[in-house]
Protein backbone atom coordinates (compact mmCIF):
# COMPACT_ATOMS: atom_id res chain seq x y z
CA UNK A 1 0.00 0.00 0.00
CA UNK A 2 1.52 3.15 -0.77
CA UNK A 3 2.06 5.88 1.83
CA UNK A 4 -0.25 8.30 1.01
CA UNK A 5 -3.54 5.96 0.86
CA UNK A 6 -5.81 5.73 3.48
CA UNK A 7 -7.82 3.15 4.93
CA UNK A 8 -11.50 3.32 4.52
CA UNK A 9 -13.46 3.62 7.66
CA UNK A 10 -16.50 2.56 8.36
CA UNK A 11 -19.03 4.38 10.45
CA UNK A 12 -20.53 1.85 13.26
CA UNK A 13 -23.46 3.38 13.70
CA UNK A 14 -23.74 3.24 16.87
CA UNK A 15 -25.72 5.50 19.15
CA UNK A 16 -24.22 6.10 22.19
CA UNK A 17 -26.10 6.86 25.96
CA UNK A 18 -26.49 10.91 27.03
CA UNK A 19 -25.72 9.20 30.73
CA UNK A 20 -24.22 6.68 32.54
CA UNK A 21 -27.18 4.46 33.93
CA UNK A 22 -26.66 1.80 37.02
CA UNK A 23 -29.27 -0.35 38.87
CA UNK A 24 -26.49 -0.34 41.78
CA UNK A 25 -26.40 2.99 43.23
CA UNK A 26 -29.00 6.14 43.57
CA UNK A 27 -27.94 9.52 44.52
CA UNK A 28 -30.94 11.55 45.46
CA UNK A 29 -29.94 14.93 44.59
CA UNK A 30 -29.66 18.08 46.67
CA UNK A 31 -32.20 20.70 46.40
CA UNK A 32 -29.15 22.91 46.12
CA UNK A 33 -26.79 21.11 44.08
CA UNK A 34 -28.09 18.31 41.67
CA UNK A 35 -24.23 17.12 41.35
CA UNK A 36 -24.36 16.77 45.46
CA UNK A 37 -26.11 14.02 46.89
CA UNK A 38 -28.88 14.13 49.86
CA UNK A 39 -28.61 10.77 50.28
CA UNK A 40 -27.29 7.34 48.64
CA UNK A 41 -29.24 4.14 47.30
CA UNK A 42 -27.61 0.49 47.49
CA UNK A 43 -29.91 -1.33 45.24
CA UNK A 44 -32.83 0.69 46.69
CA UNK A 45 -31.36 0.00 50.49
CA UNK A 46 -30.79 3.53 51.92
CA UNK A 47 -26.92 3.36 53.05
CA UNK A 48 -26.99 5.06 56.58
CA UNK A 49 -29.65 2.57 57.62
CA UNK A 50 -27.32 -0.17 56.27
CA UNK A 51 -24.62 1.23 58.88
CA UNK A 52 -27.42 0.78 61.49
CA UNK A 53 -28.33 -2.00 61.10
CA UNK A 54 -26.06 -4.31 58.95
CA UNK A 55 -23.03 -5.41 58.21
CA UNK A 56 -19.92 -4.41 55.92
CA UNK A 57 -20.34 -8.10 54.69
CA UNK A 58 -24.02 -7.68 54.43
CA UNK A 59 -23.27 -4.55 52.38
CA UNK A 60 -20.31 -5.72 50.70
CA UNK A 61 -22.87 -8.84 49.06
CA UNK A 62 -25.65 -6.48 48.47
CA UNK A 63 -23.58 -4.50 46.49
CA UNK A 64 -22.46 -7.46 44.35
CA UNK A 65 -25.75 -9.46 44.04
CA UNK A 66 -28.31 -6.96 44.69
CA UNK A 67 -29.70 -8.63 47.30
CA UNK A 68 -28.82 -8.74 51.34
CA UNK A 69 -27.74 -12.28 52.34
CA UNK A 70 -29.24 -14.96 54.76
CA UNK A 71 -27.83 -14.94 57.79
CA UNK A 72 -26.18 -18.37 56.59
CA UNK A 73 -24.35 -16.69 54.13
CA UNK A 74 -23.36 -13.82 55.55
CA UNK A 75 -21.43 -15.94 57.99
CA UNK A 76 -19.79 -18.09 55.46
CA UNK A 77 -18.76 -14.88 53.58
CA UNK A 78 -17.29 -13.27 56.22
CA UNK A 79 -15.22 -17.10 56.82
CA UNK A 80 -13.98 -16.67 53.74
CA UNK A 81 -12.73 -12.55 54.08
CA UNK A 82 -11.06 -13.96 56.81
CA UNK A 83 -9.47 -16.72 55.01
CA UNK A 84 -7.86 -14.33 52.65
CA UNK A 85 -7.56 -11.41 54.64
CA UNK A 86 -3.77 -11.82 54.28
CA UNK A 87 -2.29 -14.28 51.48
CA UNK A 88 0.84 -14.24 53.78
CA UNK A 89 4.00 -13.33 53.71
CA UNK A 90 5.53 -16.28 50.80
CA UNK A 91 3.68 -15.24 48.81
CA UNK A 92 4.55 -13.12 46.01
CA UNK A 93 2.67 -10.67 45.64
CA UNK A 94 3.07 -9.66 48.98
CA UNK A 95 7.05 -10.48 48.77
CA UNK A 96 6.36 -7.83 45.86
CA UNK A 97 4.12 -4.76 48.64
CA UNK A 98 6.82 -5.72 51.07
CA UNK A 99 9.60 -4.45 48.58
CA UNK A 100 7.90 -1.95 47.68
CA UNK A 101 7.37 -0.57 50.91
CA UNK A 102 11.06 -1.56 52.20
CA UNK A 103 12.12 0.60 48.85
CA UNK A 104 10.67 4.22 49.87
CA UNK A 105 7.52 3.51 47.34
CA UNK A 106 5.15 5.92 47.43
CA UNK A 107 2.27 4.77 49.98
CA UNK A 108 -0.39 4.74 47.16
CA UNK A 109 1.52 2.85 45.27
CA UNK A 110 2.24 0.12 47.87
CA UNK A 111 -1.13 -1.82 47.48
CA UNK A 112 -1.37 -1.86 43.57
CA UNK A 113 1.81 -2.91 43.22
CA UNK A 114 0.65 -5.68 45.21
CA UNK A 115 -2.45 -6.50 43.87
CA UNK A 116 -0.71 -6.18 40.23
CA UNK A 117 1.31 -9.22 41.25
CA UNK A 118 -1.93 -10.71 42.55
CA UNK A 119 -3.71 -10.50 39.61
CA UNK A 120 -1.46 -13.48 38.29
CA UNK A 121 -2.37 -16.83 36.92
CA UNK A 122 -0.56 -19.00 39.82
CA UNK A 123 -2.27 -18.81 42.94
CA UNK A 124 -3.79 -15.38 42.34
CA UNK A 125 -6.69 -13.84 41.05
CA UNK A 126 -6.74 -15.39 37.89
CA UNK A 127 -7.24 -18.66 39.68
CA UNK A 128 -10.21 -18.34 40.54
CA UNK A 129 -12.34 -17.86 37.49
CA UNK A 130 -11.43 -21.15 35.57
CA UNK A 131 -11.67 -23.10 38.73
CA UNK A 132 -15.66 -21.62 39.14
CA UNK A 133 -16.32 -22.93 35.50
CA UNK A 134 -14.43 -25.99 36.49
CA UNK A 135 -16.48 -26.54 39.92
CA UNK A 136 -19.78 -25.50 37.82
CA UNK A 137 -18.90 -28.09 34.84
CA UNK A 138 -18.28 -30.79 37.13
CA UNK A 139 -19.99 -30.27 40.60
CA UNK A 140 -22.80 -32.48 39.58
CA UNK A 141 -20.56 -35.88 38.61
CA UNK A 142 -19.09 -38.48 40.30
CA UNK A 143 -15.51 -37.24 42.13
CA UNK A 144 -13.86 -40.64 40.90
CA UNK A 145 -15.26 -39.99 36.96
CA UNK A 146 -13.72 -36.62 37.02
CA UNK A 147 -10.31 -37.78 38.67
CA UNK A 148 -9.54 -40.63 36.18
CA UNK A 149 -10.54 -37.91 33.39
CA UNK A 150 -7.87 -35.13 34.57
CA UNK A 151 -5.25 -37.96 35.22
CA UNK A 152 -5.86 -39.28 31.34
CA UNK A 153 -5.22 -36.01 30.20
CA UNK A 154 -2.41 -35.14 32.26
CA UNK A 155 0.63 -34.55 30.19
CA UNK A 156 3.33 -34.33 32.88
CA UNK A 157 4.13 -34.12 36.18
CA UNK A 158 4.54 -30.34 36.21
CA UNK A 159 1.02 -29.84 34.85
CA UNK A 160 -1.46 -29.07 37.19
CA UNK A 161 -4.47 -30.82 37.04
CA UNK A 162 -6.99 -28.07 37.76
CA UNK A 163 -7.01 -24.16 38.55
CA UNK A 164 -7.61 -24.12 42.85
CA UNK A 165 -6.20 -27.30 43.71
CA UNK A 166 -2.15 -28.15 43.89
CA UNK A 167 0.52 -27.75 46.08
CA UNK A 168 2.97 -25.46 47.60
CA UNK A 169 6.36 -25.97 48.56
CA UNK A 170 5.90 -29.64 47.88
CA UNK A 171 2.97 -30.31 50.49
CA UNK A 172 -1.14 -29.75 50.56
CA UNK A 173 -1.85 -27.05 52.22
CA UNK A 174 -2.96 -27.26 56.13
CA UNK A 175 -4.90 -23.91 57.00
CA UNK A 176 -7.21 -23.41 54.06
CA UNK A 177 -8.47 -27.27 54.22
CA UNK A 178 -9.60 -26.07 58.64
CA UNK A 179 -11.29 -23.65 56.74
CA UNK A 180 -13.33 -25.58 54.40
CA UNK A 181 -13.80 -27.67 57.61
CA UNK A 182 -14.67 -25.16 59.58
CA UNK A 183 -17.27 -23.46 57.00
CA UNK A 184 -18.77 -27.11 55.76
CA UNK A 185 -19.25 -27.36 59.92
CA UNK A 186 -21.19 -24.11 59.88
CA UNK A 187 -23.94 -25.21 56.73
CA UNK A 188 -23.30 -29.05 55.20
CA UNK A 189 -25.74 -27.54 52.54
CA UNK A 190 -22.74 -25.95 50.54
CA UNK A 191 -23.12 -28.32 47.25
CA UNK A 192 -20.32 -26.69 45.37
CA UNK A 193 -18.01 -27.01 48.26
CA UNK A 194 -19.06 -30.10 49.24
CA UNK A 195 -18.19 -31.60 46.16
CA UNK A 196 -15.12 -30.14 46.00
CA UNK A 197 -14.02 -31.05 49.32
CA UNK A 198 -14.63 -34.45 48.17
CA UNK A 199 -12.82 -34.13 45.16
CA UNK A 200 -9.85 -32.58 47.26
CA UNK A 201 -10.07 -35.62 49.13
CA UNK A 202 -9.62 -37.75 46.44
CA UNK A 203 -6.66 -35.74 44.84
CA UNK A 204 -4.78 -35.94 48.00
CA UNK A 205 -3.29 -39.57 46.88
CA UNK A 206 -1.41 -37.62 44.15
CA UNK A 207 0.11 -34.61 46.41
CA UNK A 208 -3.15 -32.56 45.46
CA UNK A 209 -5.04 -30.40 47.97
CA UNK A 210 -7.15 -27.10 48.56
CA UNK A 211 -5.33 -23.76 47.84
CA UNK A 212 -7.12 -21.07 48.47
CA UNK A 213 -8.20 -20.08 45.26
CA UNK A 214 -10.01 -22.81 45.19
CA UNK A 215 -11.70 -22.34 48.13
CA UNK A 216 -12.72 -18.92 47.09
CA UNK A 217 -14.08 -20.32 43.54
CA UNK A 218 -16.53 -23.17 45.76
CA UNK A 219 -17.52 -20.44 48.34
CA UNK A 220 -17.99 -17.79 45.61
CA UNK A 221 -19.83 -20.06 43.66
CA UNK A 222 -22.36 -20.76 46.11
CA UNK A 223 -23.14 -17.84 47.31
CA UNK A 224 -24.09 -16.99 43.67
CA UNK A 225 -21.39 -14.49 42.62
CA UNK A 226 -20.46 -14.68 38.89
CA UNK A 227 -16.96 -15.82 37.79
CA UNK A 228 -15.89 -12.69 36.46
CA UNK A 229 -16.60 -10.44 39.38
CA UNK A 230 -14.64 -12.95 41.43
CA UNK A 231 -11.60 -11.82 40.29
CA UNK A 232 -11.17 -8.90 41.50
CA UNK A 233 -13.77 -10.10 44.43
CA UNK A 234 -10.22 -12.20 45.90
CA UNK A 235 -7.86 -9.07 45.24
CA UNK A 236 -10.24 -7.39 47.37
CA UNK A 237 -10.35 -9.68 49.99
CA UNK A 238 -6.75 -10.27 49.81
CA UNK A 239 -5.71 -6.36 50.04
CA UNK A 240 -6.08 -5.88 53.56
CA UNK A 241 -2.95 -8.19 54.03
CA UNK A 242 -0.61 -6.88 51.16
CA UNK A 243 -1.55 -3.49 53.08
CA UNK A 244 -0.11 -4.47 56.45
CA UNK A 245 3.08 -6.23 55.38
CA UNK A 246 4.16 -3.46 53.18
CA UNK A 247 3.51 -0.61 55.45
CA UNK A 248 4.99 -2.97 57.88
CA UNK A 249 8.56 -1.80 56.24
CA UNK A 250 7.81 1.07 55.03
CA UNK A 251 9.42 2.62 57.97
CA UNK A 252 12.40 0.19 57.86
CA UNK A 253 15.68 0.55 56.52
CA UNK A 254 16.26 -1.33 52.73
CA UNK A 255 18.27 -3.83 55.09
CA UNK A 256 15.27 -4.97 56.77
CA UNK A 257 14.71 -7.36 53.53
CA UNK A 258 16.78 -10.24 52.54
CA UNK A 259 19.35 -9.43 49.53
CA UNK A 260 20.16 -12.30 47.53
CA UNK A 261 23.75 -12.98 46.88
CA UNK A 262 24.96 -13.62 43.42
CA UNK A 263 25.56 -17.26 43.22
CA UNK A 264 22.09 -18.23 44.03
CA UNK A 265 21.09 -16.26 40.85
CA UNK A 266 20.99 -19.11 38.41
CA UNK A 267 20.81 -18.44 34.48
CA UNK A 268 19.61 -21.32 32.86
CA UNK A 269 21.27 -22.21 29.15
Amino acid sequence: MASNERTKVKSRNEAFVDKTETRIWYEEPSKDNPYIAENNLCHGYDILELAKKRSFVDTLYLLFRGELPSKEDSIILEHLMIALINPGPRHPATQSAMNAGVGKTDPAHILPIGLTILGGEYSGASEVEPCMRFLRKNRKRPVNEVVDKLLKEKASDDDFLTPGFGSKFGSIEIMTQKFVDQILYLNKDQQTLYWANEFSKKMNAYNVGWLPTGLAAAVFSDLGFQPRTCIGLFQLLSAPGLLAHGMELANKPVTAMPFISDENYVIEK
